[in-house]
């Protein structure tokens, strides 16, 4: 994360990041999205949710501790993070899975889902990794935000939380297949109308810092091929065993 990445995310609660997956990463996790939807969604569905995503194979697998993004993760979570939960919608047109209503932000304080700037750094609870899988243009709606949200001293108005009707506060974040979009769960954000000819593919990888879970279901590496020693470390429950990494150093609590 570079000196205006980092300005931005704490200033916003969010930034993108452009090419997060190559066309042949891209490639693969659409090709095994296309097996589950034939398998599993109707053609008349709007809209469809698909959870535990870690045994979709290797593509999938793959994300857990991405190059191009996992930096951005040790930056806002520490060096010692794990992985919460995993999601991905599709949306046909209209709303999403959950409606197309804000949630989240700064008040009133939430211990899982957070954020705190101290002593030259930001912490942060449950963080989002949001990959489009296909191209989310000006217009096209989808994710949501009030920027800035995740420092707020007071509540969300209710009146404004409903995206059917977007207030002018309303940030829409757009980019090409690949972009991945990075936020805290302390933002005010949603999902807007799909109104696109095209799908909505976003996949949804959540972390939290290593002590700290907010799904209950934890993953697990158990019966899960190709993965490294350090994707099982990301995806061990959550436990507060370790000191911060330095140098590639884990050392265990007693």
């Amino acid at each position: 994360m570079n000196e205006h990445e980092r300005y931005l995310f704490d200033l916003q609660g969010y930034i993108t990041i452009p090419n997060a997956l190559d066309s042949a990463r891209l490639d693969a996790l659409n090709e095994v999205l296309d097996q589950e939807v034939d398998a599993a969604v109707s053609p008349d569905s709007g809209t469809h949710r698909f959870t535990e995503l870690l045994g979709w194979g290797q593509p999938y697998l793959d994300l857990i501790d991405l190059p191009t993004v996992t930096p951005y993760l040790e930056a806002i979570l520490g060096p010692k993070f794990r992985l919460d939960h995993t999601y991905l919608d599709i949306i046909r047109s209209g709303l999403g899975p959950i409606g197309a209503t804000l949630h989240g932000g700064g008040f009133p304080f939430d211990p899982v889902q957070y954020f705190r700037f101290s002593d030259g750094r930001m912490y942060n609870g449950l963080s989002v990794v949001a990959y489009n899988l296909a191209d989310v243009n000006p217009g096209d709606g989808g994710f949501g935000c009030i920027a800035g949200s995740h420092k707020s001293n007071f509540r969300f108005p209710d009146e404004w939380t409903d995206l059917t009707h977007p207030h002018a506060a309303v940030s829409r974040v757009v980019g090409p297949a690949g972009t991945a979009v990075l936020f805290t769960e302390a933002m005010t954000h949603g999902s807007l109308p799909w109104t696109a000819d095209h799908e909505r593919r976003t996949i949804f990888y959540k972390y939290s810092p290593h002590p700290v879970a907010w799904w209950g279901e934890y993953p697990s590496p158990e019966g899960l091929d190709g993965l490294t020693d350090r994707q099982r470390e990301i995806l061990e429950g959550p436990n507060a065993r370790y000191e911060q990494r330095v140098d590639g150093t884990v050392t265990r609590r007693r």
